[in-house]
């Protein structure tokens, strides 16, 4: 029998480089929100993977970009921190879009970080969204990349999570470079993200759906209290939970609301249900909306907010 693997491996891009959606595709749960909105990961998100052979824990990563607001420059820091310390690093590139300077900027930081001979994968994303020559080509713009840069790719994988297309080719490649220890997480354990996060992380999903360009860097939300209902019958429990959607202007507010409250009851329903699966129960959501003047540049805001 072969010695038992387990290590870190880290997803980093661009932003909307679809980390998240790999991140869990590759853990067969969700522990991570998507959106097709730029920058919606906003902290490290641990995922594990336990297998009889190995544990594969994935750190998915906020989308590293020149950042414009202090909470751009914070969320650059926390993928320089995750990358320090991984067995394996995993550029994703999405297929849909040609290989610039996002992308570029991603890997010349990650080949300054990264010492020689450490072990970095190149991931192409999202090859369902384009046809088989243009997966090709980016297949080749990321060797290429790699070239410019100096990092040398130990796998380059294409990969589609959407339709789970070589995503446990990719998942056994990762756990082949591991290195050989124990588990650091119970089996059956598949994040280790606090129950408020996992929960203000479902609000911040629903409330990023359909709404303007500008708006979901504005969006931030905070749990307020999560707790089990007194006196409910047995065998009917129901947990009451009570959060803040915070945005940066009066406006924000006004466009989070919806006309007589109408899309934030629809934010709160898509939550719940989310929520509801979650923790196993009912919820009954308690859901308001306050603004926070600019808080993505204001260093006490931040704080207030978790940042």
């Amino acid at each position: 029998m072969s010695e038992h693997r387990c290590g870190l491996v880290c997803l980093v891009g661009r932003p909307n480089a679809g980390k998240s959606t790999l991140t869990n595709a590759v853990i067969g749960s969700k522990v991570a929100i998507t959106s097709n909105r730029p920058q919606t990961t906003r902290h490290v998100i641990r995922g594990v993977l336990t297998r009889p052979e190995a544990q594969l824990i994935v750190l998915d990563t906020p989308g590293l970009h020149k950042p414009r607001t202090l909470l751009g420059q914070r969320l650059n820091d926390l993928v320089h921190e995750a990358w320090a310390h991984v067995d394996v690093a995993v550029l994703c590139v999405a297929a849909d879009a040609t290989v610039g300077r996002g992308d570029e900027f991603v890997a010349q930081a990650l080949a300054r970080a990264r010492p020689t001979g450490a072990k970095t994968f190149a991931v192409v994303t999202k090859t369902d969204a384009v046809p088989p020559p243009m997966v090709a080509q980016r297949l080749a713009e990321v060797s290429e990349l790699g070239v410019r840069v100096g990092l040398n790719w130990t796998q380059v994988v294409p990969v589609s999570a959407l339709r789970d297309m070589q995503v446990d080719l990719l998942t056994d490649l990762l756990i082949d470079e591991l290195p050989v220890g124990p588990a650091l997480f119970p089996d059956g354990e598949i994040t280790d993200e606090p129950i408020d996060v996992l929960l203000a992380e479902l609000i911040r999903e629903a409330a990023l759906e359909g709404v303007s360009d500008e708006l979901p860097h504005s969006i931030a939300v905070v749990i307020d209290e999560v707790s089990a209902r007194e006196d409910r019958p047995e065998g009917r429990p129901l947990t009451d939970v009570s959060a803040i959607i915070f945005v940066e202007r009066d406006s924000q507010k006004g466009i989070v609301i919806g006309r007589g409250g109408a899309r934030l009851k629809d934010v709160g329903t898509r939550a719940r249900r989310g929520m509801e699966a979650l923790l196993g129960t009912p919820v009954y959501l308690d859901l308001r909306v306050k603004v926070a003047k600019d808080w993505q540049r204001d260093p006490r805001q931040l704080r207030r907010l978790g940042f």
